[in-house]
C-alpha cells in the first residue's frame, strides 16, 4: 500500500508540494483487511459496512475478486477524500465495480482534475457520492468543467444537480440508470426540481407507473417534450389506433419511444396494420414495438411473404403476425424463405423486391 501511495504522489504536480491532493494522499489511511482468506460477501460485510442483503446484490458483480488488495486501496483512498464509514458504504453499495478500480490509474488521476477545476476536497467527496459509477471514468473532469462554466461555481451546481438525483432515487431509479439519463438529457438534471417532479407526474398520468421496468426510458421519452405537447401525442395514438387510455398507457409502458415517432409515420403503419392487415387495436397495444419497425423494410415485405406462404399452404394459416416480424433479418430468411425453395422458387426473389418498396405480382392477393 505504502508503495502505491508513493507511486500516486510522483505523479501529481510537484509546484505545490502541499497542495490538498498531496495530503489526501499523503494521509496515513486507515487500517485495512489482512485476512488470508478473502470471501468477498463477507468483505463487503465486515470492510465496507453494507448490510447482508446489500452484499448479497453487490457480490454477485465482484465473483471474479480473489484478494482485498485493490479494494483495500480503494476504501483508503475514499477515507482520504473525507468519506465518513457510512458513506462508502453507500458509495459501493450502488457501485460495487468501483472496488476494483485502480486507485493510481484512475482514481487519482480523476481527483488530480477535479482538483484542477478548483474543486475542493469536501467537493469532491461530495461528487464521490454523488455520481456514482461516473467518478471511476476519467470523462467526468471533462463533463464537469462544462457544468461548472454554466453555473459559476460547484455550489450552485451541487444546490441544483443533488435534490434531482435524490428525487429520481426516491422514484425507484438506480444510480446507473439516473447517470445514464444525464449523459442522455443533462438538462433534466439542471433544471428546477419542480420540472423534473413535472415530468415524473406527466409519465405516470400517461400510465407508467414509477415501479415499471420501463419507467426510466418511458420518463427518457417525456422530457422532450411539454406537457401540452404529451397530451396532445397521446390523443393521436388513441384516436390513430382505436386506443383506450388504458390501451395508451400499456403501449407506452412497453415501448416508451412510441411518443417520439412521427405522426405521419405512424398514421401509415395504423393504416396498413389495421385496414389490410385486419389487427385489432388491443393487439397492437399489447405488442407496440411492431410500429417502431420500417413498415416499407420490415413490416409489409414480411406480411406479404407469410400471406403468400399461407395462401399456398407452405405455413400454418394460424401463425401469429407478430412472431414474424420481431425475429431478425437473418432467422426470417432461414425459417420462411430458404425452406420453400423448391416449393416457391421466385419467393426470394419476391420478397427482395417487396424490401425495395414494390409489390411483386405473385403479392397481390384477391
Amino acid at each position: 500500500m505504502l508503495l502505491l501511495r508513493s507511486s500516486i504522489l510522483a505523479h501529481l504536480p510537484s509546484s505545490s508540494p502541499a497542495s490538498p491532493v498531496r495530503r489526501l494522499l499523503s494521509a496515513t489511511p486507515p487500517a485495512i483487511s489482512t485476512s488470508p482468506s478473502f470471501d468477498v460477501q463477507d468483505y463487503l460485510v465486515s470492510t465496507c459496512g453494507l448490510t447482508r442483503s446489500q452484499a448479497i446484490m453487490a457480490s454477485a458483480k465482484l465473483s471474479h475478486l480473489k484478494s482485498p488488495t485493490n479494494a483495500d486501496a480503494v476504501l483508503a483512498f475514499l477515507s482520504g477524500l473525507g468519506l465518513c464509514s457510512p458513506d462508502i458504504a453507500a458509495v459501493v453499495a450502488r457501485d460495487p465495480h468501483l472496488l476494483c478500480a485502480s486507485v493510481e490509474r484512475t482514481l487519482a488521476p480523476v481527483v488530480v482534475g477535479l482538483s484542477g477545476l478548483g474543486l475542493s476536497r469536501s467537493d469532491i467527496a461530495r461528487l464521490a457520492s454523488l455520481a456514482a459509477h461516473k467518478f471511476r471514468e476519467k470523462s467526468i473532469v471533462s463533463s464537469l468543467r462544462y457544468y461548472l462554466r454554466l453555473f459559476s461555481s460547484s455550489e450552485n451546481l451541487f444546490r441544483v444537480v443533488k435534490p434531482n438525483v435524490a428525487y429520481l432515487r426516491e422514484c425507484g431509479l438506480r444510480d446507473y440508470h439516473i447517470a445514464k439519463l444525464c449523459i442522455q438529457r443533462p438538462k433534466m438534471f439542471t433544471a428546477n426540481p419542480k420540472h423534473l417532479q413535472a415530468l415524473v407526474r406527466c409519465t405516470e398520468n400517461i400510465g407508467v407507473p414509477r415501479d415499471c421496468v420501463m419507467f426510466k426510458h418511458a420518463l427518457h421519452a417525456v422530457s422532450f417534450h411539454s406537457e401540452e405537447e404529451i397530451r396532445t401525442r397521446v390523443e393521436h395514438l388513441k384516436n390513430t389506433f382505436g386506443w383506450t387510455d388504458a390501451e395508451v398507457g400499456m403501449a407506452v409502458s412497453k415501448f416508451p419511444t412510441l411518443l417520439n415517432r412521427s405522426k405521419e409515420s405512424l398514421q401509415r403503419k395504423s393504416e396498413f396494420l389495421i385496414s389490410e392487415v385486419g389487427l385489432e387495436p388491443a393487439y397492437n397495444a399489447h405488442r407496440p414495438v411492431m410500429l417502431g419497425y420500417s413498415l416499407e423494410g420490415r413490416v409489409r415485405p414480411r406480411y406479404y411473404a407469410v400471406k403468400f406462404l399461407k395462401e399456398n399452404g407452405l405455413v400454418d394459416r394460424d401463425r401469429g403476425y407478430y412472431n414474424t416480424l420481431n425475429i431478425s433479418e437473418k432467422v426470417f430468411m432461414e425459417k420462411f424463405i430458404c425452406p420453400h425453395k423448391e416449393a416457391a422458387p421466385h419467393l426470394g426473389e419476391d420478397y427482395a423486391i417487396a424490401c425495395r418498396g414494390e409489390v411483386p405480382a405473385r403479392f397481390s392477393f384477391t
